[in-house]
This record gives structure tokens, C-alpha cells and sequence, in this order.
């Protein structure tokens, strides 16, 4: 089976339709399913009380269960396919929903839209959709800049990734990822109740994010009109991220847009002092949400065309 020609199928489908909330109600989603295992896992095993190297066993084979049996699954979906033609297609559609193309455009455009209005409640609404700060502590430009942040990194783990993952292992190395995405999201924090039991889970993801970022900051940058810049900054401004892989798509984004990113930020149970990248250069304004919801499209076009040259050779 032509794992491109499947992601191909993924991709345009996502890019044209979104989650429809139709099937949402429907079925739900992959994610949610992914979720709700989780959670079941983190009731039963993540013992309130136990010692932390308990918890760190405990979060191990709570990581690899969860990776082990998402992949699993898909594997067996996959086998229980027709060969041929019809096989590839439905493998594309049941790749699909593990994407987040249309998603990830949709909901920062709900952030520019309101923000470039001069409504800014309306924005911190909607920026409080896809951030974990706490909005009523954003300004106009803080609310910007949450929102390119969001959509550089999250270009990397919704789409770049699985997207990557699933070139390499078909439909088994993209729920295998997103299962990971969302083992890391969920209890991948440095918190008391997490600090252990997540620590696999938040150490694999780093792992499987290490190319995947790299590869998205790249793509901002070649699809910018700063392409010497963006990747210049990229390399300088990347490692002052607090995380190992989301600093290189948010620099490149940065350099791109000749904005700065990053920098002290307040969430909902802390106050994060963190470096800027790109610390010279000014705020973003609501217009470069815009900026960067061009050239997001611009590197999505870029991915796709990737992926049509690798079902053609």
C-alpha cells in the first residue's frame, strides 16, 4: 500500500472539510476515544500518595499501552481492508480525522478575525480555545502572539507530524503518534500529580517531535519572502524555547514575519518568565495573524506537493 497516496487522500480531505460536526456527533473523534483511555488509565494507575518512582513505572506502561494498543488497532483496520484501489481509500479516510489542517486554520482565524475588529473579549475567547494561559492577562498584542504561537507549534504536532509518522508506518504510525500527542497534552506537565507519572510520555513526544519541528520550521521558512532570515533565526533563537522542538517552527514563524515571539507569559496557575525569540523585533499586530494564516496555507501547499512527488516516484 502507498502510504503517500493515503496520506494524499488524508490531507485533501481535511483540508476541504474539516471534523464535520455531523460526524462529531455521529461517532465523535479518534482523539476523544484516545482521551477517554487515557483518563481511565490515569484514574486506576496514577495512585494519589505513591512514591514517585511507582508513579514513573506506572506512567511507562501507561504510554506504552496506550501507543501500543492505538497502533494496534489501526494495524487490524488496516488488514480488515479490501487490497487494492478501495483499501487505500478507506485507509485515507480513516486517516483523516487525525489531522488538523482545517481545524488549526479555523480556530486562529477565529482569533484574527475579532482581534483585527477591535473586539478584544471576542479574541481572548477564542485565543483561550487553543492556548493555556490565561487570557484576561493578554493585550492586543499578547493576544496575537498566543495565537501565532499556537498555530506555529501546532502546525508541528497536528500536522507535520502525523503526517510524517504516517509516510514512515501507514495508519499504524499515525494513531500510534496522536496517541502519544495526547498521552504528552494530557499528562505531560510538570505539575505535582503529573511531574512522574507523565515523565514517558512527555519524553517520548520530545522524541517523536524532534524531526517533525525541525521540518515545519524549515517549511515556514522556504515559503516566506525572508526564506534567509527566517532560517537564520530559526537556527540563532530556537534552543531559547523552553521546549526542545516547539522553538524551531515559532522562531521560523518569527523570522518570517519579522515579529517577536515568546517572552514572559501568565498561565492559569503560574507565571512563566521565558526569553523572547526574535526579542528586537516589534509585536505582532492582528494583521500578522493574517500574515501567518498565509503563509500556514502556503506550507500546507508545500507539504502537499511533497507528498504528490513521493506517490509519483
Amino acid at each position: 500500500m502507498s502510504y503517500a497516496l493515503v496520506l494524499m487522500i488524508a490531507i485533501g480531505l481535511d483540508a476541504l472539510f474539516g471534523w464535520p460536526k455531523t460526524l462529531f456527533r455521529a461517532i465523535g473523534h479518534p482523539v476523544v476515544w484516545i482521551g477517554t483511555l487515557i483518563h481511565s488509565f490515569d484514574r486506576f494507575l496514577n495512585v494519589e500518595g505513591a512514591d514517585n518512582p511507582r508513579r514513573r513505572w506506572a506512567g511507562v506502561v501507561t504510554a506504552f499501552a496506550v501507543v501500543g494498543l492505538s497502533a494496534e488497532l489501526a494495524w487490524i483496520a488496516v488488514w480488515l481492508l479490501p487490497e487494492g484501489w478501495p483499501g487505500v481509500l478507506l485507509t485515507g479516510v480513516l486517516a483523516w480525522p487525525f489531522l488538523a489542517i482545517r481545524s488549526l486554520h479555523d480556530h486562529v482565524a477565529a482569533v484574527g478575525s475579532p482581534l483585527s475588529a477591535g473586539d478584544t473579549p471576542a479574541a481572548r475567547r477564542a485565543v483561550a480555545q487553543i492556548v493555556g494561559r490565561d487570557p484576561s492577562a493578554l493585550d492586543r498584542a499578547g493576544i496575537a502572539r498566543a495565537a501565532l504561537e499556537s498555530l506555529a507549534e501546532n502546525t508541528s504536532d497536528g500536522i507535520t507530524a502525523p503526517v510524517f509518522w504516517g509516510l514512515l508506518f501507514g495508519l499504524p504510525g499515525i494513531a500510534g503518534y496522536k496517541a502519544l500527542n495526547t498521552l504528552d497534552s494530557m499528562i505531560g506537565h510538570r505539575s505535582e500529580k503529573y511531574e512522574a507519572f507523565g515523565w514517558a510520555s512527555a519524553r517520548a513526544d520530545d522524541l517523536a517531535n524532534l524531526i517533525p519541528a525541525r521540518l515545519t520550521g524549515v517549511l515556514y521558512a522556504l515559503v516566506s519572502t525572508r526564506p534567509r532570515e527566517a532560517l537564520r533565526l530559526m537556527w540563532r533563537d530556537a534552543r531559547r524555547h523552553r521546549s526542545p522542538n516547539a522553538g524551531w517552527p515559532e522562531a521560523a514563524l518569527a523570522g518570517a514575519l519579522d515579529i517577536r515571539l515568546s517572552g514572559p507569559r501568565v498561565y492559569r496557575d503560574r507565571i512563566a518568565d521565558e526569553p523572547w525569540i526574535n526579542g528586537d523585533a516589534p509585536d505582532p499586530l492582528p494583521v500578522d495573524i493574517a500574515r501567518g494564516l498565509k503563509l500556514f496555507r502556503l506550507a500546507m501547499l508545500g507539504m502537499s506537493l511533497v507528498v504528490v512527488v513521493l506517490v509519483l516516484v
